[in-house]
């Protein structure tokens, strides 16, 4: 039970905690490292949005859980960067609004489809894919039951990408069928994976949590006769484990599911698919990457870019998700280290090679914000950047 009620906002709750703690508001910004003007501004309900990151600090500060912060907050409302119209013809599709074609479909070709999709998932191109998946999920839909876990991966594959577009209203309902339609435990696993992705992106930290502590306990694996697949997807659950209790100050627990994730890719030995339906990895390089991002959530700086340096290279070649990820991560270490133009340096690289996955990040835009000096001119690159991922310059 919180020792401040739940129905308050946040400002009243983190009055009332510092209070708790015996704590001017001078002291607890010194204790978590920002301003007391920001102290005072969230207090007043004057900071307008207050950033995870912050309310992160704050926890650590008063030694509570950051879910209590965050509880009841609403993730604001932003603009989509997607087009509308793009997205439109996937949720008629969606709703059964399109018309049946002539002939009926065939399941092998359908299959092929879905997995032809996975390639343009890894390498960020999403609107092709939102162009492509009203058709397939047209075609799922006139299959019926025996095309059931190819629903399933289809659906949630369009999960996956309204959670990585921010389309939180549209994400969940083809979650939920994408678990529905799972024949394979694993499959309705991959699909609960992307929903705790869509919990922790909404900052839903208990709810994600929660259930990534559940799914891993359902699917935990037997060492000694687990398949690389059994492996992977328990290992991926383990890491979402760890990503929902670092965020939520629970360190101890956050090192103990990913020891149990390094274990599990350990065994396996190298990168694989965590799962059929999207372009997700799990491996040796994948559970190095999310060590490192632990580290930067604990503004354990130094400890990304020493980590950053361990990993090779060749490693880190391609625009997976995770790997882009892990670079943003660098990118932060560096802007809070004093290499201002070291980040921006790594920022235009990711949107030299994946401008769709990098206008989707808030992560982007906000390292963006606290890294450049608006006082002097921007190179031309610098400038579309910043404008790309609709930074005021």
């Amino acid at each position: 039970m919180s020792e401040v009620s739940t129905r308050a906002g946040l400002p009243q709750r983190l009055r009332n905690m510092r209070k708790l703690r015996g704590l001017s508001q001078q002291e607890l910004a010194d204790l978590a490292g920002v301003s007391k003007s920001l102290i005072s501004a969230i207090e007043q309900d004057r900071a307008g949005e207050t950033r995870a990151g912050t309310l992160h600090k704050l926890a650590r500060a008063l030694r509570t859980n950051t879910s209590i912060l965050l509880q009841g907050n609403p993730v604001p409302k932003e603009e989509p960067p997607i087009d509308a119209q793009l997205w439109k013809p996937v949720e008629e599709a969606l709703h059964g609004k399109l018309p049946q074609p002539e002939e009926p479909p065939s399941l092998t070709d359908l299959r092929s489809q879905i997995d032809g999709l996975k390639p343009l998932l890894a390498a960020n191109r999403y609107g092709e894919v939102a162009t492509l998946l009203p058709f397939l999920i047209r075609d799922v839909d006139a299959l019926g039951p025996e095309a059931r876990t190819a629903r399933s991966r289809l659906f949630n594959g369009v999960g996956w990408l309204a959670v990585q577009l921010r389309q939180w209203d549209r994400a969940e309902a083809p979650i939920r069928q994408a678990m529905d339609a799972a024949e394979d435990r694993l499959d309705a696993a991959a699909a609960t994976a992307t929903l705790v992705w869509m919990y922790l992106r909404q900052g839903m930290l208990t709810e994600a949590r929660e259930l990534a502590i559940r799914t891993a306990d359902d699917i935990e694996p037997r060492f000694s006769r687990a398949s690389s697949a059994e492996l992977a997807m328990w290992g991926r659950m383990l890491i979402s484990v760890s990503s929902a209790a670092i965020r939520d100050n629970r360190p101890g627990e956050a090192e103990d599911a990913i020891r149990l994730a390094r274990a599990a890719a350990v065994r396996i030995g190298y990168e694989v698919e965590s799962d059929t339906s999207t372009h997700r990895t799990f491996g040796p390089v994948t559970v190095t990457m999310v060590v490192a991002e632990n580290a930067g959530i604990l503004n354990k700086y130094d400890t990304v870019l020493k980590i950053a340096e361990r990993i090779p290279p060749r490693l880190l070649n391609g625009d997976s998700a995770g790997r882009n990820r892990h670079k943003l991560d660098v990118a932060d270490a560096l802007r809070a280290t004093g290499h201002p133009h070291e980040a921006v340096a790594v920022l235009e690289d990711i949107y030299r090679i994946s401008p769709e996955w990098l206008i989707a990040q808030r992560y982007a835009k906000q390292i963006m914000i606290d890294t450049l000096d608006r006082s002097r001119s921007l190179p031309p690159k610098t400038r579309k950047l910043a404008i790309a991922l609709r930074v005021p310059v």
